[in-house]
């Protein structure tokens, strides 16, 4: 049976059940019992494989009661993102590929049913007058929505996938991305309450670091994460706060953005602050969270280098305070900021660690830089396949006043 008769079949069957049964007096069990019957009476003597025969069932069962073809998608593990640009255009990357599904949704209007289902379970609304949405999933991925007439191409749906398993260290050195001697050092820097900011470009794995990142923060210590939508998952820390953004609503009120959320989680008496990303005028309350005691704080934004990271955190600030003198940001963000990790996806779709470095301080109106570590492709790297390490530089770091504070006598 090709897809289009596959199509057909599970749109035929999904109207049987709907003109047929009381959906409202129906358990999931049941439904699922009669849709498996329903699929063996149709089919009759024609032939369809096993698995061909649960597919069916299953999208008609998610078409009632659950995001229809999203469904399937969403529990295949291997996918990690999904692209959809209207009822027609399924894309999906696996392994750091895209590929386009040979699947559809029945129409504009069952997409958008979806959508309203998705966004409706974290509270949230998406409609013509505010046709741009950012949510989640029950089990954390991040969603970000676009409707008619912003888009043109009818309703855009992308999804940012997460395992089910919190990223740990074990699995980025696992991956490639570090080595056992800098996850180290790293742990040592978490612990020391080190402010460490983690840039890189979209895909290039920033909220992955920052989940395994955060499990070295100690178990005792009050940790406070804001994030637009919430998709941190940290593990093993009990006096743990979470807080996520609201949109405005239809009449233009209550809206609660990540600045109200910095300054409300100082109140809070917060150990650590965890920002999921900074894009905007938040960065100067994060910035002066970090110069006003709550060291340890981690977070991450969207930048090609170390070197555009610390400009867009400049911008960022400008953003939200446009009268401040360019000297005193450069300052707040030299004093604020101790550690930027960045991270890249490079050519062949490996994410790997690119650059660790410290922010030294101010001077003659720059922020001075001292990279730690440095990753060098080795003589077997290839245009098809990047290989290399991440490799110390000769520069020893400058601020030890921190790692002297947690009785840390060795070198970083």
């Amino acid at each position: 049976m090709d897809s289009e008769m596959e199509l057909q079949l599970v749109a035929k069957l999904k109207s049987m059940v709907t003109e047929n049964f009381s959906l409202k007096d129906i358990g999931d069990d049941e439904l699922e019992e009669k849709i498996e019957e329903l699929v063996s009476t149709q089919l009759g003597g024609q032939y369809c494989s096993i698995e061909q025969r649960v597919s069916i069932a299953e999208q008609v069962f998610s078409s009632i009661r659950g995001f229809g073809l999203l469904d399937s998608i969403i529990k295949d593990e291997t996918i990690t993102e999904v692209m959809i640009n209207g009822p027609e255009n399924v894309f999906i990357e696996q392994s750091g590929r895209l590929y386009k599904l040979d699947k559809q949704f029945e129409s504009s209007r069952r997409l958008e049913d979806i959508i309203q289902r998705i966004v409706g379970l974290a509270g949230r609304e998406v409609n013509q007058s505010s046709p741009i949405c950012d949510t989640r999933l029950p089990d954390g991925s991040r969603v970000n929505v676009v409707l008619p007439p912003i888009s043109l191409c009818g309703p855009i749906v992308t999804i940012r996938k997460f395992s089910k398993e919190p990223m740990t260290i074990e699995k980025l050195i696992a991956y490639g991305s570090i080595t056992r001697e800098i996850a180290d050092k790293l742990e040592i820097l978490v612990r020391s309450k080190y402010n460490i900011f983690i840039s890189g470009g979209t895909g290039s794995g920033k909220t992955t670091f920052l989940n395994a990142l955060s499990n070295f923060i100690p178990k005792d210590e009050r940790v406070i994460t804001i994030e637009d939508s919430a998709e941190l998952q940290i593990k093993g820390i009990e006096n743990l706060v979470r807080l996520e953004t609201r949109n405005a609503n239809t009449a233009g009120a209550g809206e609660v953005s990540i600045r109200d959320l910095i300054k409300s989680s100082l109140r809070m008496r917060p150990e650590r602050i965890v920002v999921g990303e900074v894009r905007g005028g938040e960065a100067l309350d994060m910035l002066q969270a970090m110069n006003t005691g709550h060291d340890g704080s981690l977070s991450t934004g969207h930048a090609n280098s170390v070197h555009d990271m610390l400009s867009r955190l400049e911008t960022m600030v400008l953003q939200g305070s446009a009268g401040l003198p360019l000297e005193a940001i450069r300052q707040q963000i030299a004093s604020a900021v101790d550690i930027i990790i960045h991270l890249s996806r490079l050519r062949d779709k490996s994410r790997k660690t690119m650059e660790i470095c410290e922010v030294v301080g101010y001077k003659d109106g720059e922020i001075v830089l001292n990279p730690l570590y440095v990753f060098e492709e080795d003589e077997n790297t290839t245009l098809e396949k990047v290989s290399g390490t991440l490799k110390r530089t000769d520069n020893k770091m400058v601020n030890t006043f921190k790692l002297a504070l947690a009785g840390y006598r060795g070198e970083i």
